[in-house]
């Protein structure tokens, strides 16, 4: 998305991205590069991030491959709101992770005028639509499926196959604890007949 300078008009209008996919498909990544260039073009720019997501740093939002930016941890969506000033871009890593009143939060921001650009597992790893993602996705202007590749035979990996037996919904881990599979290699992982 190269959406930098459309924000800039006199009429400034807000609008939210989703950034979705597997784990290890680049979501937090994509969230970053965005994000940087939204600073690049002299825009206000703050992220946000679940403050149980304490996977690589108390506060940076860091991917896979060690790219970072500096984020704010917040316990709830709710505090979004209460944490900005005059910015102009918000960035929300790991959003899965935030209660449904996410999706409020993102569009009330938006019709405030500011860039909101979310990324989030669209699936936990049952392969079900996970937290406020699915309701974002639909008030979105604009969505970005990214993939990872399967690790059992080498196509696009759309889940997030957890390697470990623990029944909870959030269990935060790397690759000890998932891996990116392609719809087949999960189904058979996870018995399926479909």
């Amino acid at each position: 998305m190269f959406l930098e300078n459309t924000i800039n008009s006199e009429n400034r209008k807000g609008w939210i991205e989703v950034i979705c996919g597997s784990m290890f498909s680049g979501k937090t990544e994509e969230l970053i590069r965005r994000l940087k260039r939204a600073k690049i073009a002299q825009q206000k720019v703050e992220i946000f991030k679940p403050a149980i997501d304490i996977r690589y740093d108390m506060e940076a939002v860091v991917s896979h491959d060690s790219n970072q930016i500096h984020s704010t941890p917040v316990p709830a969506s709710a505090n979004i709101p209460l944490l900005i000033n005059d910015e102009q871009v918000i960035g929300i890593d790991e959003a899965q992770f935030f209660d449904m009143e996410l999706v409020g939060v993102c569009n009330r921001l938006a019709n405030q005028g500011i860039r909101v650009i979310v990324a989030g597992l669209d699936m936990d790893y049952r392969g079900k639509p996970f937290g406020p993602i699915p309701a974002l996705l639909a008030t979105a202007e604009y969505v970005t499926k990214v993939h990872a590749i399967c690790v059992k035979c080498g196509n696009l990996a759309n889940h997030s196959h957890r390697k470990t037996i623990n029944d909870k919904l959030v269990m935060l881990g790397e690759t000890e604890s998932y891996e990116p599979l392609c719809r087949n290699c999960f189904s058979i992982e996870e018995g399926y007949n479909g």
